[in-house]
């Protein structure tokens, strides 16, 4: 379960974002909708444990991230949180299979080679294991970046605006590969967009107004 409780942040002198609770059963889909500037990016940054909120608290499976040490939360996040972010960060000099062992060696997991092999055939790539980034498709790399986030079992796996630049056909393609990822690893899902054509495919549904 993940919880929001209380979530306030400031920056500089600006305005105060303020979120509302959420609350989140384990392995439940949620889309998190907010206008450029709304705060969408700041909400999610705090449940990934990247920022630090001013005031409030973030809980994921009864562990209050922000209580942790720097170090301990660095090997949190790497253990139960997975983000898919809008262009793949993927280290250009490391075949795919190194990039995946790096995440598993940053959450200081030991070295699992079959799980990476189950974790890119289940996302239709496992012929890319020995290719450089340079040689795969956008599209290719994109499964890389969500083979990567959810290659350590995350708890919580967040996708930050995975539809952006994509035509109707691919964005529905995307999100079914999240779904059935989030099921196929038993990870909560929060695909975080202001992308209005994928609001029908979520039943639930967290708005920041701006």
């Amino acid at each position: 379960m993940i919880k929001v409780e209380s979530v306030r942040h400031t920056y500089g002198s600006n305005k105060e974002l303020r979120f509302a609770d959420w609350e989140i059963n384990t392995g439940e889909n949620w889309l998190l909708l907010g206008e450029s500037g709304s705060g969408k990016t700041t909400l999610i940054h705090i449940l990934a444990g990247i920022l630090k909120p001013g005031k409030g608290k973030v809980s994921i499976n009864g562990t209050s991230l922000f209580d942790l040490s720097l170090k301990d939360l660095d090997h949190f996040r790497g253990g139960n949180i997975g983000v898919v972010f809008q262009r793949p960060h993927i280290i250009k000099s490391l075949t795919i299979k190194e990039n995946l062992l790096i995440a598993q060696y940053f959450a200081k997991l030991p070295e699992d080679p079959a799980r990476i092999s189950d974790v890119l055939r289940s996302l239709d790539i496992y012929g890319k294991l020995n290719s450089y980034p340079h040689e795969l498709s956008q599209g290719q790399l994109q499964r890389v970046s969500i083979a990567r986030a959810v290659v350590n079992k995350p708890a919580l796996l967040i996708a930050d605006e995975p539809t952006s630049s994509l035509d109707d056909k691919n964005t529905l393609a995307v999100l079914k590969l999240l779904q059935e990822q989030s099921a196929l690893n038993q990870s909560t899902l929060i695909v975080a967009t202001h992308d209005k054509r994928v609001k029908d495919v979520f039943a639930r549904q967290y708005i920041i107004e701006g």
